[in-house]
């Protein structure tokens, strides 16, 4: 089996989903388009939906890629085509303090995030708030990815629980895209032993 040449980095904000997609583009030469980029404009102007699922599904088309998420308006066009969804099921606490501390550091920093945008006290403290987000979101992040991996019609899904547990299946992956896939990155029922 060769390594999977698309690829779906699922979990709720502040998992760490485009921490990961850099890292697995690095690793297995694939290109990563980051979702945030498709989806917001400069001001935070949100694309609107049908325009969206326009640009995801002319990505998906493409023989290999890596994307950091998926939304509802088009959640469906990546699932079609994905090879492996790679789930980052952490702890409520630990993700929602992966995301405070990331939007502290860019409050503080300034940090451009996607197409000129940048956090703002006002944003965080909004009602549109990516913390109030997290909150509202984790409970439904969380059952999609356990269903995705329950769905054997469905894409291979790998699912962590912890970043240690990540960390020792990215040690096994390849470092570029022509090389054989390792146990770690074939779907569970066709792994050796099981």
């Amino acid at each position: 089996m060769s390594a999977p040449s698309r690829i779906l980095v699922y979990a709720v904000y502040g998992a760490g989903k485009s921490t990961l997609a850099a890292r697995l583009s690095e690793r297995l030469g694939l290109p990563w388009y980051p979702v945030d980029d498709l989806l917001w404009e400069p001001g935070w102007v949100e694309v609107p939906v049908a325009r969206q699922r326009s640009r995801i599904e002319a990505l998906c088309r493409r023989d290999r890629w890596i994307l950091d998420g998926a939304y509802h308006g088009w959640r469906d066009v990546v699932l079609a085509r994905a090879d492996l969804v790679v789930g980052l099921d952490y702890p409520r606490w630990l993700s929602f303090w992966r995301l405070l501390r990331r939007t502290v550091r860019r409050l503080v920093t300034g940090e451009e995030i996607c197409n000129g945008n940048r956090e703002s006290l006002g944003s965080v403290l909004s009602h549109d708030s990516i913390l109030l987000w997290h909150v509202t979101a984790f409970g439904r992040a969380r059952r999609r990815m356990r269903a995705w991996q329950a769905d054997p019609t469905g894409p291979p899904v790998l699912l962590f629980r912890s970043p240690a547990a990540l960390d020792r299946w990215l040690a096994g992956v390849p470092v570029r895209s022509d090389a054989p896939a390792p146990e770690a990155l074939r779907p569970p029922s066709a792994r050796r032993g099981r």
